[in-house]
């Protein structure tokens, strides 16, 4: 099977010669007075308006503003560089239509908390990038827009939720994006798309209006970049609006020295099989750290089918709760969500009485998850049991049983921390004889995403 990488023959000038500057390089040039925010900013949007074709994952664009914002860019770490934000949270102006087309979305009349907080790094958003409806698919396919690819290949889904705003990085766009995590929706399609992505501990990022009702707050914000630096200076510089009970990160710049107990899982409980070419990128990634000092042994998976089922049904609880957003507070058709929602939605009501149980449980799983680190510092598994798969194969249009069934099987490593609140990242090490990128996911403690952020730029040295 041959794949078909994103075109970017039409580009040249800047908009081709900065298309590979991280946006620790890019702000670096700014201050040294190569180029200016102006030209960044227009270097980007002249990447989105050639590229975008190709990679369905721009769904609002306001170039004018962005425009006027790099012609006084502020001094933040990220001051003067270009982003996206995922369209699941409002940015003042632009419309909110989280994936879906069961209402006619307005302006939002102000900012939301995380994205003001994102901002405030210096970031300079170009619009809204694509997002799976309302978050809740692994996908990012809508039945009324082209799907949006992955630009390693075209023919493959660059994931979901974050979808957009992983292809855009990915490709080259922009360096950095606003993405979001309620199931695995950083790190999956980080996995998919080469990226690194670092799902943080409940509570430590400001939190995302959009899941301030959740009786369960499974879900942060967070970024997707090509580099841990990026991902190290961003938590870096938001580091300062932490709760006050919470570990402070601070600036991590490279491997750590403490040597750790890493403890290693492949295989989910759940019996799922686990692709051949995933299971020998995170056996290299445990070689790699034990290369390192790092000491490696076999864990146990930190989680079971009774938790899989539990998130399953609290997803359910959640396109429950967007069918009533949709038509009592959004003014739309419940009907015209995508047949999943509507779906999930279905099942959770049939199971209503099983909700209380599940909830408590899911909201005690942070004591039990806790217990894993007994023994071990971090967690080491594939992010995801698969390669990013071909679009279609996660459509929102299949059936329940189906989708329900491709999904566990693929994607059975990452709830567990959202159900928990703990960290983790997944982190790019290697590639299918495909081409398609491998993610490996390193989990630990609640609080400790510098551990996180120092192991990763070891893997990141060992397979760059």
């Amino acid at each position: 099977m041959t794949s078909q990488r994103v075109n970017i023959s039409g580009l040249s000038g800047l908009a081709l010669e900065s298309i590979g500057w991280d946006a620790t390089e890019t702000r670096a040039r700014l201050a040294a007075g190569e180029v200016s925010a102006v030209e960044v900013v227009q270097a980007a949007i002249d990447r989105a308006e050639a590229l975008d074709a190709q990679l369905g994952a721009i769904v609002h664009t306001d170039y004018d503003a962005a425009r006027a914002a790099a012609r006084t860019p502020t001094a933040g770490v990220f001051g003067g560089v270009p982003t996206f934000i995922k369209d699941m949270e409002n940015l003042q102006g632009a419309p909110t239509r989280y994936g879906a087309q069961a209402f006619t979305p307005k302006p939002a009349p102000a900012t939301a908390r995380s994205v003001a907080q994102l901002l405030s790094t210096g970031l300079v958003p170009l619009g809204k990038s694509t997002t799976a409806e309302f978050g809740l698919n692994a996908t990012t396919e809508p039945l009324h827009a082209p799907p949006t690819r992955n630009p390693v290949d075209l023919a493959c889904s660059s994931g979901g939720s974050s979808g957009g705003a992983s292809s855009l990085v990915a490709a080259g766009v922009v360096p950095i994006a606003h993405a979001g995590d309620g199931g695995g929706s950083i790190r999956i399609p980080a996995a998919f798309c080469g990226l690194v992505g670092l799902k943080a501990t409940r509570g430590r990022l400001a939190p995302m209006d959009s899941a301030k009702r959740m009786p369960v707050k499974i879900a942060t914000y967070g970024v997707v970049t090509r580099s841990v630096r990026d991902t190290a200076a961003f938590f870096a510089a938001v580091d300062a609006d932490r709760p006050a009970d919470m570990a402070p990160i601070g600036h991590v710049s490279g491997p750590g020295s403490q040597r750790l107990r890493v403890g290693l899982f492949i295989d989910p409980p759940l019996g799922t099989p686990v692709d051949p070419e995933v299971r020998a990128a995170t056996l290299a990634a445990a070689a790699a750290l034990e290369a390192a000092g790092h000491s490696v042994s076999p864990a146990p998976a930190p989680y079971d089918q009774q938790l899989a089922d539990d998130f399953l049904l609290y997803w359910g609880f959640m396109a429950v709760g967007v069918e009533f957003g949709v038509k009592f507070q959004l003014g739309g058709d419940p009907s015209a969500l995508q047949p999943w929602t509507r779906a999930l939605a279905a099942r959770a009501k049939r199971r209503f009485w099983a909700h209380p149980a599940a909830f408590l449980r899911l909201n005690a799983y942070r004591a039990k998850y806790a217990r894993n680190f007994a023994q071990f510092d971090v967690l080491l598994s594939p992010t995801t049991a698969g390669p990013a798969p071909r679009i279609g194969t996660l459509s929102p249009a299949l059936d329940h049983d189906t989708l329900k069934e491709r999904l566990l099987s693929l994607l059975p490593y990452t709830p567990a921390q959202n159900a928990s609140g703990g960290p983790a990242i997944s982190m790019p090490f290697g590639a299918t004889q495909a081409g398609l990128p491998i993610g490996v996911q390193l989990a630990a403690p609640w609080g400790e995403e510098r551990r996180l952020l120092e192991l990763a730029y070891t893997l990141e040295m060992a397979r760059p």
